[in-house]
């Protein structure tokens, strides 16, 4: 079928919130195909403990291509223990030069309590400005409600809450159905 005249697989809203030495990654449960909700409940955030150490992931894209990458990216936590950054920058330069991952269509939110990633497959591992990281359908609208909200007495879970209930009442793709994840160093 060509790109036209297939709608495409959307509705994906993460985002990672870092505040009062906390960080909260939350992300909605819609995954929609052209113009129908194919699935309200979906979880698309986890929680990785390889090595021993917690990471919290959230993503956005396709599933399939999203938990290829969390393998991937779970194994390079394995091989660095506690090194959040460099299993990113790892995973990063593979996706970027391996020709069967450059074909994953996915990006990720990743954090151990203390650093909060965006990993694309573009080859970045970005550090978010303003202690938020915000992907997927609904990613910008959540990213402005959030950095509203960071000036409030809200802690990091109320922030990501709220911004990502702002999402789903403007992104048709997203949902209020929330799996939250926090995680502290």
């Amino acid at each position: 079928m060509a790109d036209s005249e297939f709608p495409g697989w959307h509705g994906t809203t993460i985002i990672g919130v870092r505040k009062g030495g906390e960080v909260v990654v939350a992300g909605d449960g819609q995954v929609s195909l052209g113009q129908t909700v194919i699935k309200g409940t979906a979880r698309k955030v986890r929680r990785l403990s390889p090595g021993g150490y917690d990471v919290v992931c959230g993503f956005a894209g396709s599933t399939a291509d999203a938990f290829t990458l969390l393998e991937r990216l779970e194994a390079k936590l394995e091989a660095t223990p506690g090194q959040l950054q460099r299993a990113a920058v790892e995973l990063a330069k593979d996706w970027r030069t391996d020709k069967y991952l450059q074909k994953l269509e996915a990006m990720l939110i990743v954090t151990d309590g203390a650093d909060l990633y965006v990993i694309t497959g573009a080859g970045d591992v970005l550090e978010p400005e303003h202690d938020i990281a915000a992907i997927g359908s609904g990613g910008n609208f959540a990213l402005a409600a959030a950095r509203g909200l960071m000036e409030t007495d809200g802690d990091a879970e109320v922030i990501a809450r709220k911004a990502m209930a702002i999402a789903a009442d403007i992104c048709v793709y997203t949902n209020g159905n929330l799996t939250v994840e926090k995680i502290s160093k």
